[in-house]
C-alpha cells in the first residue's frame, strides 16, 4: 500500500455512501435535542454546515440533557460518571486560574503544565454547570477562560510547541463551547485568542510539518492539530477552517489522515476487522492517545453532521478494535512499518508491535464504544472489553497521573456518552 499517494477512492465517499448531514436532511433533522440550522444546504460530505450547531463539539444539547436527567434521577452509569467528575479536584468551583502570557513546551523554561491543569479545570467546571446547574461552577469556568484570553499571547518552545497548540487548542475550545451561552464569559475575546495564538501554529504545522519529511511526525501530531483546527472552526463559526481539518482527515499527505494513520487492514480468526495503527510499533501509550485524538476529531465532526467515524468503510473502528484487542492482552497481526524520517526522509522500520505501556488506561474508550455499539448497534467486541472491563467509569484530567499524558484527553465519557 502506498504511503505517499492515497488511492483515488480515499478522496471521496464510498460508492453508495452519503454524508451524515445528507441523511439528516433527508430525515428532516437530528434527534435527541441536537438541531442543525435550517439554512444548511451543504451537498458534499466535506463541506462545513451553512449554520454551525452549538453546542457542537464533543457534546451536543442531547448529550447534555441526557446526562442532566440521568444524574438527577440517580441512574447508573451516569451517576458513577458524575461522581468521578465531582471527586476530581479540578472540578471544584474554588479553582484559581494561573494565566501566563507565554506558554513553553519543549526546551528551556517549560511551563505548559500550568495550561493543561487550568484547561482541565475550566472543562470540568463547565460540565458541572451544564449537568448539575451550579452557578458557582459556571462562574469558575468563565473566570479561567477569561483570565487566559486576556493574558496568553505566545506558545513557544522546540517542535513540541506544535503539540501544545494542537492538544490544548482543541481542549480549550471545547471548554469555551460549553460556556458560550454564559454571559460573564467573554466569548469574543476567547475566539480571538484561538484564532491569533493557536490557529497560526496549527496551520503552520499541518501545511509545513516543521520543514521535515511529510512522514517524519507520528500520527498524533497531525491528529491533535486537526482537532484544534476543527474545534476553532466550530467555535468561531469559520467554515474555511473547519473544512481544512475535514479535508485533511480524508486526503492529507501526513500520518494523521485516515489511510496513513491506519496503513494495514486485517480480519482476525473470529471474523473481526482490524486495522494496524501507525504508532503501534512505537508504544501503546501513544497508540491509545491516538484513539482519543482521532476520536475527538470524529465526535466533533459528527455533531456538525459529518460522519468521519464511518469514513472509508469504518477504517477508524478497525483501528480501535486492533488497539483495544492488543491492550486487553490478546495477540494481533503486525506488518513491518517503514517510513521516511528527518528532513531527508531517511528510511526507518519497525518490525514488531511495540509492547511499551501495553494496557495503559486513558479515558478514550467510552466515546468509541457508545458510538459504534449504541449509536450504530455494531459488535465492537474488543472496544467494549477495553471500556467495560478496564476503564469504566471514565474520569478525566487529574485522574490518570500528573504528567501531560494524563491530560491529553478531556475524559468523562461515561457521564457524557453512555446511552
Amino acid at each position: 500500500m502506498s504511503r505517499t499517494s492515497p488511492p483515488h477512492h480515499q478522496q471521496h465517499p464510498q460508492q453508495g455512501e452519503l454524508s451524515r448531514r445528507s441523511l439528516l436532511r433527508t430525515a428532516g433533522g437530528l434527534t435527541a435535542g441536537l438541531t442543525l440550522g435550517t439554512a444548511v444546504t451543504a451537498t458534499t460530505a466535506d463541506a462545513a454546515p451553512a449554520t454551525f450547531t452549538h453546542p457542537g463539539m464533543l457534546h451536543n444539547a442531547g448529550d447534555i440533557n441526557r446526562a442532566k436527567v440521568r444524574v438527577a434521577a440517580g441512574t447508573d452509569p451516569w451517576l458513577s460518571g458524575w461522581k468521578k467528575l465531582t471527586a476530581n479536584p479540578h472540578s471544584a468551583s474554588t479553582w484559581t486560574p494561573n494565566p501566563q502570557a507565554t506558554i513553553i513546551r519543549g526546551g528551556t523554561g517549560e511551563n505548559y503544565g500550568i495550561l493543561y491543569n487550568d484547561i482541565a479545570a475550566a472543562y470540568q467546571n463547565a460540565l458541572r454547570w451544564k449537568v448539575g446547574g451550579t452557578e458557582a461552577n459556571a462562574a469558575c469556568a468563565a473566570r479561567i477562560l477569561n483570565a487566559w484570553s486576556s493574558t496568553l499571547t505566545t506558545l513557544t518552545g522546540n517542535a513540541d510547541r506544535f503539540l501544545a497548540a494542537g492538544i490544548y487548542g482543541w481542549e480549550f475550545a471545547n471548554a469555551a463551547e460549553l460556556m458560550r451561552d454564559y454571559t460573564p464569559f467573554d466569548l469574543a475575546a476567547f475566539q480571538e485568542m484561538m484564532a491569533n495564538v493557536f490557529h497560526p501554529l496549527n496551520n503552520q504545522f499541518l501545511t509545513g510539518h516543521n520543514d521535515a519529511c511529510i512522514t517524519n511526525y507520528w500520527a498524533n501530531w497531525d491528529l491533535c492539530t486537526m482537532a484544534s483546527i476543527l474545534a476553532i472552526g466550530i467555535l468561531n463559526d469559520d467554515a474555511t477552517t473547519y473544512d481544512q481539518a475535514v479535508t485533511y482527515f480524508k486526503s492529507g499527505a501526513g500520518n494523521g489522515s485516515i489511510e496513513h494513520a491506519v496503513p494495514y487492514l486485517y480480519t482476525d480468526s473470529d471474523g473481526y476487522a482490524l486495522g494496524q495503527w501507525q504508532e503501534s510499533g512505537r508504544d501503546q501509550g501513544h497508540t491509545v492517545m491516538g484513539m482519543g485524538q482521532m476520536g475527538a476529531v470524529c465526535e466533533m465532526a459528527w455533531n456538525q453532521g459529518d460522519d468521519l467515524y464511518s469514513y472509508d468503510d469504518r477504517r477508524f473502528m478497525k483501528a480501535a478494535q486492533y488497539v483495544a484487542k492488543y491492550n486487553t492482552g490478546q495477540d494481533v497481526p503486525y506488518t513491518t512499518y517503514t517510513w521516511g524520517s528527518g528532513q531527508n526522509c531517511a528510511q526507518q522500520s519497525q518490525t514488531v508491535i511495540g509492547s511499551g505501556s501495553r494496557g495503559q488506561l486513558r479515558p478514550v474508550w467510552a466515546m468509541l464504544h457508545f458510538h459504534y455499539n449504541r449509536r450504530l448497534h455494531l459488535d465492537d467486541k474488543y472496544i467494549s472489553a477495553m471500556y467495560d472491563d478496564l476503564v469504566a467509569p471514565e474520569g478525566g484530567g487529574g485522574d490518570y497521573g500528573s504528567t501531560s499524558g494524563g491530560y491529553d484527553q478531556l475524559g468523562f465519557g461515561t457521564l457524557m456518552y453512555a446511552k
